[in-house]
Formats: structure tokens, C-alpha cells, sequence
């Protein structure tokens, strides 16, 4: 998860009782998986004294930033938003480096070629 991050900032209060996605998602952040997987990830933890509610704020290593409601979202939604983005991200720099042109631009005509080695759908089928 860290791998697509440069940053990640937890802001809570520890009196707080909504603070657990904070707590799970630092946990994992913790673990020897993430950090093996970026090393150079900074991990920020504030603890506020102040009625303040628990965000979680990340940087992906393109510059985006997003900052989430660790209130009403649970960690591992968090988690998976990441990888998903991180998921594009990889597959941008892999067209970029190919030297292909990004985002992939596919005309309406060819969406709607039939593809070889596929039949192609009878009238009724197209109905249901």
C-alpha cells in the first residue's frame, strides 16, 4: 500500500472513541510489508488535544493529495482506494514509458467492433 504513497499524515485525538480506522490504518502502515514496500514513505502521526476528528491525509506519489473522514471511513476502505489509484498509476507510467500516448483514447467505432474469436449477439439476446 505504501508503495504507491510518498506521504501519509494520521491526525486524531486519543480520547477520542472514533479514532479505530486511524489506529488500523496506522497499524498497517506499521507492518514490515508496508515499509518493505517504500521505504522513503513518510508516516506522520498527530495527536491533537483539541475536538478535532480523526483524518487520515495521504500523498500519492504523483503529488495527489486526499484526505479521508477516518470517522465514517473504515481503514481498509482507505486501503483499498489506494491500491486501486496506485493500480493507475502503474499502468499511466507503464503507456508513458512505452512512449504511448496517456489517457488511452479508444474511438466509438472501435467499441463497437465485434471482437474476433467472439460470437456476436443475436437480436433477442440484445433485448433481455
Amino acid at each position: 500500500m505504501l508503495k504507491f504513497l510518498s506521504r501519509v499524515k494520521i491526525e486524531f485525538n486519543a480520547l477520542d472513541p472514533r479514532t479505530a480506522s486511524c489506529m488500523e490504518f496506522l497499524a498497517q502502515c506499521n507492518s514490515r510489508k508496508a515499509k518493505e514496500s517504500n521505504p522513503a514513505c513518510e508516516v506522520e502521526v498527530k495527536r491533537k488535544n483539541v475536538e478535532h476528528p480523526p483524518q487520515i491525509t495521504v500523498t500519492f506519489v504523483n503529488g495527489v493529495e486526499e484526505a479521508f473522514d477516518a470517522t465514517s471511513t473504515p481503514a481498509h476502505h482507505i486501503t483499498k482506494m489506494i491500491l486501486e489509484k496506485g493500480q493507475f498509476l502503474e499502468t499511466e507510467q507503464m503507456f508513458r514509458e512505452a512512449g504511448e500516448q496517456w489517457p488511452v483514447i479508444i474511438p466509438d467505432e472501435e467499441l463497437s467492433q465485434h471482437a474476433p474469436g467472439t460470437k456476436p449477439r443475436k437480436a433477442e439476446e440484445k433485448k433481455q
